[in-house]
Order: C-alpha cells, then sequence, then structure tokens
C-alpha cells in the first residue's frame, strides 16, 4: 500500500507545479484514466470471485489436450 500512497503523493505534487507553473499536463483526459481504472478492476475479479468462492487459482486446470497416437 506504501508505494501506491508514494505514486499518489508524487502525482499530487507533480500536479501542483504544473498548476503553480500554468502548464498543462501531458496527463491522459479523465475518461481514459477511469477505462484504464477499469481494466484494472477487470483483472482482479476472477482472482477475487475464487477467492470468495473458496477455490484456490492452483486448483483451476485447464482441460488435458487430447493424446492420439
Amino acid at each position: 500500500m506504501k508505494p501506491y500512497l508514494l505514486s499518489l503523493g508524487a502525482g499530487l505534487l507533480v500536479g501542483i507545479v504544473y498548476s503553480l507553473l500554468s502548464v498543462k499536463s501531458p496527463a491522459p483526459p479523465v475518461i481514459a484514466l477511469i477505462g484504464l481504472f477499469g481494466i484494472l478492476l477487470g483483472e482482479q475479479a476472477l482472482p477475487v470471485a475464487r477467492h470468495w468462492i473458496g477455490t484456490p487459482a492452483s486448483a483451476v486446470k485447464a482441460p488435458a489436450p487430447d493424446h492420439k497416437p
């Protein structure tokens, strides 16, 4: 959690400096950031659901391939 807070703090500090210098931020628009946040949430959805259900990720296996001679 500490790296996330440090990252947020650094971003806020840079944002304040940009504002004081009247420089436009090179960051993407808010809508793009919300989309990225959605991607991060979606990426974590299955592991969280498996945890709630009680199925460890290691127990979920892909079907074995058919071995035909």
